[in-house]
């Protein structure tokens, strides 16, 4: 991460502060760290989204990192190599109580601080929806991290799409799909495969032991450096529903009306209106109701989604991973905006598409 990109987030974060009237802001949330330090991580169990270690941005200019005794060497040795964060070093057994933090952070700034968190604390603000908003406006760097990540994961989905055969097991595949991204240097964080009647039955198909026969759907949301990418993919053989092309390519439509609603200033009930009215124009009336649509995507799988009632607005530099859905079909890409164009960076080459005007490309059916 070069050293630019870290101080526009950090004073991203300095704004949202001044704007809450605060003094400082904690951030110990996964995503929250792996964007203000270019992917590096706070964690140690990844089923926590809150590392132990936590960062402190005051308005007044100075960072801290605050970590125990036994996070402290990594986090100033590897997460903030580079960058000017002073440490406040404590035993571990003193980061079990929630309020410490808050009365360590306070000290460090200010008596009386006044300090926002993006988690639950005792005695601050949560501002963590300011700073998504802060979060959701890609940077240079950023935007080149995830046309990167996004062609690498396009192409390492259709390498494991191309080698299954019917009889594979969904976990089995799963697997693959995980084994695929680590290869890009990336973490499957979801992996959900549906096949046959279980993917017309449910919308998010978890894997199971179920064996595939005649079509099955992958779906995969890829982390790298922070930033995520999603993507789905099908593949059929000539057993499978007479009608999943024509779902499919309907679906498409639907995914190629959204994608052209998708630009800077539309908000969030405008896209999910866009959204209710192609299903309806293509004959699947009500299909938005059964599943979320997508929406948002940067440094957590959604940061939005489009909703009737948010009150989110798409900005001028964002990543978008719509993700329209007709029983027994499902079409997902990420795009970015970024002013009045917008592109998709999953693509899987070699893999069959759907025309949707604009130089846009929907992902079609892989038949065997």
């Amino acid at each position: 991460m070069n050293a630019a990109d870290h101080q526009e987030k950090v004073e991203r974060v300095r704004a949202v502060a001044r704007e809450a009237g605060l003094d400082g802001i904690l951030l110990a949330a996964h995503h929250n760290i792996a964007w203000l330090t270019g992917g590096r991580g706070n964690r140690v169990d990844a089923s926590r989204e809150i590392g132990t270690s936590r960062l402190l941005i005051a308005t007044d200019g100075r960072l801290f990192v605050l970590a125990n005794a036994i996070e402290m060497p990594r986090m100033l040795g590897e997460v903030l190599a580079g960058f000017d964060y002073t440490p406040i070093e404590y035993p571990w057994v003193s980061d079990q109580d929630a309020s410490f933090a808050v009365r360590t952070a306070g000290d460090a700034v200010r008596p009386g601080a006044a300090l926002g968190a993006d988690w639950p604390l005792p005695d601050t603000k949560n501002v963590e929806s300011s700073l998504m908003r802060a979060r959701v406006r890609l940077t240079a760097a950023d935007v080149a991290e995830l046309r990167a990540l996004g062609r690498d994961a396009g192409a390492a989905l259709g390498d494991v799409a191309r080698a299954l055969r019917p009889g594979d097991v969904e976990l089995e595949i799963a697997r693959r799909m995980m084994d695929a991204a680590q290869g890009v240097r990336a973490r499957a964080i979801v992996a959900l495969v549906g096949a046959d009647e279980r993917l017309r039955r449910f919308r998010h198909p978890v894997p199971t032991g179920t064996a595939w026969r005649h079509v099955v759907m992958m779906a995969l949301c890829a982390e790298r450096h922070g930033l995520i990418v999603s993507l789905s993919r099908i593949v059929a053989t000539d057993g499978a529903p007479a009608d999943l092309e024509g779902r499919t390519a309907a679906n498409a439509l639907v995914f190629g009306r959204v994608l052209e609603a998708t630009r800077p200033g539309a908000t969030a009930p405008q896209l999910y209106a866009a959204l209710a009215s192609a299903y309806a124009d293509v004959g699947y009336p009500g299909e938005e109701a059964k599943h979320h649509q997508g929406g948002a995507i940067g440094y957590r799988a959604r940061e939005w989604v489009a909703h009737p009632k948010s009150a989110e607005v798409v900005q001028e530099t964002e990543a978008f991973a719509w993700n329209p859905t007709i029983t027994g079909t499902k079409i997902e890409d990420t795009a970015l905006v970024v002013g009045d164009r917008i592109e998709i960076i999953t693509p899987t080459p070699g893999w069959p598409t759907i025309d949707l005007g604009n130089g846009l490309k929907a992902s079609g059916v892989w038949t065997r």
